[in-house]
């Protein structure tokens, strides 16, 4: 197959692969579209994405614009002329002109069994519900929320233990290999476009940092998986004595207890739940570094007894 001429558009790390994948598969990447610089670490200077920051080092033009609703903005898009654009993680609108640009479409990286979770979090939302697999969907785009359609997909399985963080390197290296497979396929006529049912679709609404708060009237089964979905960022914690302390692993217990929700039942710790306990892993104070439960306890007194503060009940 012959190179395609592709414009890349993506953002984050998860979008890294991918790109390397393409210039590694002999494609040409005539420029990169990324969001603007943001301020980052401790002097808070403007630092490159990601995705702008690799395009750089490969010597890739790379466009940073804040809105593509501009029609300068979209005739410098359509005067590049390139055969596709690869999405993934972008952070922008695409409008139709932009849509209708390429040869062969602009074909999207989503890290979701389409049409299950269509939006912002699907990593983190399929470890929250407890599904047991995800998977990879690459689809054409179309003016809807990820509801374009189906060119190909792949799946693969959500164990008891994995977190957010392992599954978004393990989706990042399938969308990368799944991309470059399914354009050759694409070129030689192999890979149709199905359309996406609309029965059994899924919104996977945008993270909070305020989701990260344990709440021991869930479930432990549940907050485990919270615990899961939200590591590494923006992560669990809950409050004591003025300091908030981060809970970056845990282990479900089925068996009740009997105690109010948020009592701490041992050394362990183990922590009453409204159904089940929780064994809290791996703990961090602020500032100091993530220890094992073990060794956290050392240095900071958590006695079996102790009633573990509840967040406020949403009004109705």
């Amino acid at each position: 197959m012959d190179p395609l001429r592709l414009v890349f558009m993506g953002t984050p790390d998860i979008a890294v692969p991918t790109l390397a994948a393409l210039i590694e598969a002999g494609h040409h990447i005539v420029c990169a579209y990324s969001q603007p610089p943001r301020p980052a670490g401790r002097g808070h200077r403007d630092r490159p994405s990601p995705v702008q920051d690799f395009a750089l080092k490969h010597h890739i033009d790379v466009r940073c614009p804040t809105s593509l609703k501009d029609p300068e903005a979209q005739a410098a898009f359509l005067a590049v002329g390139c055969d596709a654009a690869i999405v993934i993680a972008y952070g922008l609108i695409l409008p139709a002109a932009i849509l209708r640009g390429p040869r062969l479409g602009c074909l999207n990286i989503h890290t979701s069994l389409l049409p299950r979770w269509r939006g912002a979090a699907p990593i983190q939302r399929a470890i929250m519900a407890g599904d047991q697999e995800t998977g990879v969907t690459i689809m054409q785009m179309d003016a809807g929320l990820d509801t374009g359609a189906i060119l190909t997909r792949e799946a693969t399985p959500i164990l008891p233990t994995t977190t957010a963080g392992e599954l978004h390197d393990t989706l990042a290296g399938i969308g990368a290999r799944l991309m470059v497979d399914m354009l050759e396929g694409l070129v030689v006529g192999r890979v149709a476009a199905t359309p996406q049912p609309e029965t059994g679709a899924t919104y996977a609404h945008k993270l909070t940092r305020d989701e990260g708060r344990l709440d021991w009237r869930r479930p432990a089964d549940e907050l485990d998986r919270h615990i899961r979905a939200l590591n590494p960022w923006p992560g669990t914690w809950f409050d004591r004595d003025g300091e908030r302390i981060r809970v970056l692993a845990a282990e479900p217990i089925a068996n009740d207890t009997g105690k109010p929700p948020g009592t701490v039942l041992d050394g362990a710790p183990t922590i009453a739940c409204s159904a089940g306990r929780l064994r809290l892993v791996r703990l961090q104070r602020p500032g100091k570094a993530a220890l094992p439960a073990e060794a956290f306890l050392r240095g900071y007194a958590l006695p079996p007894g102790t009633l573990l503060d509840l967040p406020s009940e949403p009004e109705k």
